[in-house]
């Protein structure tokens, strides 16, 4: 992700633990049929650049929120079905505020997604990058 280090994603992967041990309590599971929908068209939807008001128009509400609600940060958007074993979806959104120097601070009006993570693959295999992700990746990442 851009900057390196990104709270919001940490806090996503600590989510995930919870949610498979069942401690997690989400402000919303998706019904089965609707986590299996999003899960089976989220990487070709996320081939397009979308921003946080386009993942909430085309998904709704998520299960959780890694960072808060303005649209001046960034933050990562969790969706989860009622099935432990289902992988979690998450949706890393950026705006510039990041900890690194070289970064714009809120360049842009609201965050945009770079990258949609879930699944069991080992972590770099799970995310699938948007146009702008890719573009926004540290150099030294970027396929």
């Amino acid at each position: 992700m851009p900057g390196g280090y990104d709270q919001n994603c940490v806090a996503s992967v600590y989510a995930e633990f919870a949610h498979r041990r069942g401690w997690l309590r989400p402000d919303r599971a998706l019904p089965a049929a609707e986590h299996r929908v999003l899960r089976a068209r989220v990487r070709s939807w996320a081939q397009t650049d979308r921003s946080w008001a386009g993942v909430l128009s085309e998904f709704g509400t998520p299960s959780i929120l890694c960072g808060g609600t303005s649209p001046l940060y960034s933050k990562t958007l969790g969706y989860l079905g009622d099935d432990l074993e289902e992988p979690m979806v998450f949706f890393h959104l950026w705006n510039g505020s990041t900890t690194a120097a070289e970064s714009t601070w809120h360049e842009l009006a609201e965050p945009v997604l770079l990258a949609v993570r879930f699944s069991d693959a080992p972590f770099s295999e799970a995310f699938t990058f948007t146009p702008e992700g890719q573009r926004r990746r540290p150099e030294q990442l970027r396929p």
